[in-house]
């Protein structure tokens, strides 16, 4: 199941790569400090105590994204990320992020934070390219 899924999850294990050093960070995995799980694998479980992120959230359906939000346990905090403009969705379909934002904003507990071109701390030609698609076509 691991050699499946580690693919999708690259882009968190390099996260904790650099935040950690990669020798925290596998020594914190291998004690079942930080788990990185698929979403899939949340159902059932309640995250009692535990500081929990859903990334790419943009990519999850309102039934997903419902599913995520009803594990937080207890003692826990919840960050959740994604992009708006980079679903990936079929077309049709209901991000799961969009949905949440409209059914939540109002929930004194929860707070959004949006993000805009001058937050990108990629490479500075990726700011560009961004202005590129924002911008409307003439």
């Amino acid at each position: 199941l691991q050699d499946k899924v580690n693919p999708y999850l690259r882009p968190v294990y390099d996260a904790l790569d650099e935040a950690l050093g990669v020798e925290q960070a596998q020594k914190m995995m291998s004690r079942n400090i930080i788990e990185v799980v698929p979403l899939a694998y949340m159902r059932g479980r309640t995250l009692d105590d535990a500081y929990i992120i859903l990334d790419e959230a943009q990519n999850t359906t309102p039934q997903q994204m419902k599913m995520f939000l009803t594990r937080i346990g207890q003692g826990s905090r919840a960050v959740i990320t994604g992009d708006i403009t980079q679903i990936d969705l079929p077309p049709g379909q209901t991000s799961g992020l969009i949905e949440a934002e409209r059914r939540l904003r109002d929930i004194e507990e929860l707070a959004f934070c949006y993000l805009t071109r001058v937050d990108v701390v990629r490479h500075p030609l990726v700011q560009k390219i961004i202005e590129a698609y924002e911008r409307k076509w003439v």
